[in-house]
């Protein structure tokens, strides 16, 4: 819009006022990473500059990066681990994780991955109606979630302070939306105060997501502002397959016809440069040095990334639960390739359901018929049966089409 601007005030003034959170970034570089794409089924292993150039240049190695298993682990365990070390910082277990989903069954794999690891996650959506978000809500206000994954749901006039780390799954093509995502986690715990340990945020994300990059409508901030953007995305190594280093930093004044499958990351180091100078701390530093100890050795001993222990059955836990909402997604998504309005009657002959309930509860019947369960046994499944599920999905909904188009029950 064009006009003269006549007053700005910068979000760092802002942070230093206490008004927001103080902020940092988590940025996760892995110094080499292995992924396959579908269309040659060879595996290619490459180093940090090519993620970064694959991730400017390549969409479908961008949504790779925030949807393989591989990388999306790492990003899970890197916000788990900063909200961690908030909570026993503050001392405040209200404190939580935002997460920004691409699409419905991105939500379900990024909750069912959070839940594996024993925190309390769960979902809202535009697809789910105003009882399942609110519901959701009320978990989230009372302080019953860890996680709360959204699809640009929670936007703009959202506010929940305990919102502290933002782990960022999806993609941002520009900076507005990044900005509005961001602004989740930066309203202040306690008001006014800059120097409460409250007011702290992070933001979690993966070098080849190619955030760092889409600064194309900068010239709406100030230069300030523009400065405390810049330094909020560090271009540092990280690695994330077996433990290693991420680089944080806190500001500081002044078409998918194939896939692609991260297989691996490597050689994961944490290093944090701090907003203010803390004097304490470097004096313990300089008491290591005394001692003999090397940077190296401190920031190894300090900083590296460690994965979050799954136990098979946190795992198994976390599938059943995603169950329901798998098999509800896939009833939408089959209802919507016919055309046919979910909340409508008619696919069910005694007209007691609508089409969506009564087409999930023939995908229901169908995943029971596989595994040989009865109704209402869905919490006795095993690991075996849940993979069964899951590899066999897509022939269900084929057999569900089937029953659907030649109108039998």
């Amino acid at each position: 819009m064009a006009g003269e601007i006549i007053y700005t005030y910068p979000i760092f003034k802002a942070i230093k006022n206490g008004y927001v959170k103080r902020l940092k970034a988590v940025q996760l570089n892995p110094k080499t990473l292995k992924f396959v794409r579908d269309e040659s089924g060879v595996e290619v292993e490459i180093t940090l500059d090519e993620v970064k150039r694959l991730g400017e240049e390549d969409a479908k190695f961008r949504r790779g990066i925030v949807t393989s298993k591989e990388t999306l682990t790492t990003i899970i365990d890197a916000s788990i681990h900063e909200l961690n070390r908030l909570r026993e910082e503050t001392s405040e277990n209200k404190l939580k994780i935002i997460a920004s989903a691409l699409n419905y069954d991105h939500c379900r794999q990024i909750v069912e991955a959070y839940r594996a690891r024993g925190l309390r996650a769960d979902y809202v959506h535009s697809r789910e109606d105003s009882t399942f978000n609110q519901r959701v809500m009320n978990k989230l206000n009372q302080h019953e979630l860890d996680v709360i994954v959204q699809v640009r749901k929670l936007g703009e006039g959202f506010d929940h302070p305990y919102l502290s780390v933002a782990a960022i799954f999806s993609i941002f093509n520009n900076l507005s939306p990044f900005v509005q995502f961001v602004g989740r986690i930066m309203r202040v715990i306690e008001q006014n105060n800059a120097q409460s340990i409250l007011n702290q945020g992070v933001v979690v994300f993966h070098a080849g997501a190619n955030i760092a990059k889409q600064w194309g409508d900068f010239q709406q901030f100030s230069e300030a502002d523009k400065e405390f953007f810049d330094q909020l995305l560090p271009l540092e190594d990280f690695t994330p397959d077996k433990g290693g280093d991420t680089r944080t930093i806190e500001p500081t004044s002044g078409d998918d016809t194939d896939k692609i499958e991260v297989k691996s990351q490597t050689d994961v180091t944490l290093e944090e440069i701090s907003l203010y100078e803390d004097t304490e701390a470097l004096e313990a530093l300089k008491t290591l040095q005394r001692k003999g100890y090397s940077e190296e050795e401190v920031s190894l001993a300090f900083k590296s990334l460690e994965p979050i222990y799954v136990t098979k059955q946190r795992e198994r836990q976390a599938k059943r639960s995603s169950l329901d909402s798998l098999a509800m997604n896939e009833a939408r998504k089959l209802l919507g390739e016919k055309n046919i309005n979910p909340n409508a009657k008619g696919l069910d002959r005694t007209f007691q359901k609508t089409n969506l309930i009564y087409v999930k509860s023939l995908i229901d019947k169908k995943i029971n018929t596989l595994v040989s369960m009865p109704s209402g046994s869905r919490s006795d499944f095993n690991r075996s049966q849940l993979d069964m599920i899951e590899s066999n999905i897509d022939k269900i909904i084929g057999e569900v089409s089937e029953v659907i188009k030649n109108g039998k029950n």
